[in-house]
């Protein structure tokens, strides 16, 4: 009997055998798309959750292999599997088990068995007491580095009696499970707060204006975002990049030669969701500062404007307070620069600036909290898409690039951003 005549009687055979009947549950209907939808999911979890919604539908078995390009006893041993724990599933959901606790079921009853010859697994409790090791500092382990590697936690676990043999990687697979990271590091900042009650208000009173930019917006005042980006570097790379290549990543030539810096004056638009009225020069004087405000308070002169500034000595200049003043028709005496009246310090200047019966006004976001000031979200899409790859001759050529930048992010991507905190809540 040839190889082709006995493959077609057992495909024969197979094709015979009745297919198992599916059955699922509404709230096991939902969690079985939800994991087809998940973008984060292995492509064999999501083919399998596939498998058992087309055989719940009553699709043939013959019918899911070809369309999801399974081999049909593949198809069959996944339709059985779920056949099987069909008891485990509705015991779960008599017991009114929560949704996420259902996904976990399902997915261990999609995912693979352990294979014969596989070590014992490890306990709840030794899986916890490694990731513990994890959080602490190496020093008390008598280990002089700054941070744990799997290598050395493997070790350290084994020393301490909690397991009598582990893998650096399986060390690693508990502390992905985990979402412990121990190989990075970010910087953080302890801000001193002075008076925390003043400082949750001046944070509460921000977010507020960003949720009511729209509402501002139609009662004609403009609600702006304001700040300098410093430094930018012209710089020319001394070979052009090689672009990317598939299974390689685009690579930007090292060495260069630096023709000077930039520095931009923008303005986020909090409202429309866009970049108006920047400013591009070599310096970020208090002049230059002024000169930005002004041109960009006659794009509407009669209208109202509120600038969200930080609290940079330049945004609190005897310039800006005599601009203020002479837009707003302010004709009384302004004093002397450190001598008296308004102008006396950056204290009074500031008193003056963010006062609210002036037609255009400043709010000074609180020492360190930059992440207030929306032009700063921007500022990281400008280095991000632009500043960080591209190679200039000039000042004058990086100038129009970003200039460039600003157009074509207005015209394809403006769109206010999503600002969901409302401040600090008062614990009592």
């Amino acid at each position: 009997m040839c190889f082709n005549e006995t493959n077609g009687r057992i495909s024969k055979l197979m094709s015979m055998i009745k297919a198992l009947p599916i059955n699922l549950s509404n709230l096991q209907k939902t969690v079985l798309q939800q994991i087809v939808r998940g973008t984060t999911n292995p492509y064999r979890l999501v083919r399998r959750a596939k498998l058992i919604l087309a055989a719940a539908s009553g699709e043939s078995n013959s019918s899911i292999s070809r369309r999801l390009e399974l081999d049909r006893v593949q198809v069959r041993q996944w339709r059985s599997r779920w056949f099987e724990e069909r008891e485990k599933l509705s015991a779960a959901e008599e017991q009114q088990v929560t949704e996420k606790a259902l996904m976990v079921l399902i997915k261990g009853i999609l995912s693979d068995r352990p294979r014969p010859g596989t070590t014992k697994s490890f306990t709840v409790e030794q899986v916890v007491q490694i990731v513990a090791i994890a959080c602490e500092e190496c020093e008390k382990s008598d280990r002089p580095v700054s941070h744990w590697t799997p290598s050395e936690l493997a070790d350290e676990a084994i020393k301490r009696g909690i397991v009598e043999k582990i893998s650096p990687r399986s060390v690693g697979r508990f502390l992905k499970r985990s979402d412990i990271t121990p190989h990075l590091v970010r910087y953080w900042l302890n801000a001193k707060i002075d008076d925390p009650l003043k400082f949750k208000k001046q944070v509460k009173y921000i977010c507020e204006l960003h949720q009511e930019a729209k509402t501002l917006l139609e009662q004609g005042i403009h609600l702006i975002s304001t700040d300098e980006m410093t430094g930018i570097q012209a710089l020319e790379r001394l070979f052009p990049n090689k672009r990317i290549k598939p299974k390689q990543v685009e690579k930007i030539e090292f060495e260069y030669e630096r023709h000077g810096t930039l520095s931009l004056i923008a303005n986020w638009d909090v409202a429309r969701g866009k970049v108006v009225s920047p400013s591009i020069g070599p310096t970020r004087t208090e002049q230059d500062f002024s000169e930005h405000i002004q041109r960009t308070i006659k794009i509407d002169e009669k209208a109202e404007w509120i600038f969200i500034v930080d609290k940079l000595n330049t945004h609190k200049s005897e310039s800006l307070v005599k601009l203020v003043a002479e837009s707003c028709g302010i004709t009384i005496d302004l004093g002397r620069k450190g001598k008296e009246g308004i102008l006396q310090s950056m204290d009074s200047r500031a008193d003056f600036l963010s006062d609210e019966s002036h037609r255009i006004r400043f709010v000074y976001i609180p020492k360190h909290t930059s992440w207030l000031n929306q032009i700063e979200c921007w500022f990281s899409i400008l280095v991000r898409r632009l500043l960080k790859r591209i190679t200039v001759r000039s000042t004058e050529e990086l100038s129009q690039k970003i200039l460039n930048f600003i157009d074509y992010f207005n015209q394809h991507f403006a769109k206010p951003f999503v600002w969901k905190f409302k401040g600090f809540k008062d614990h009592k």
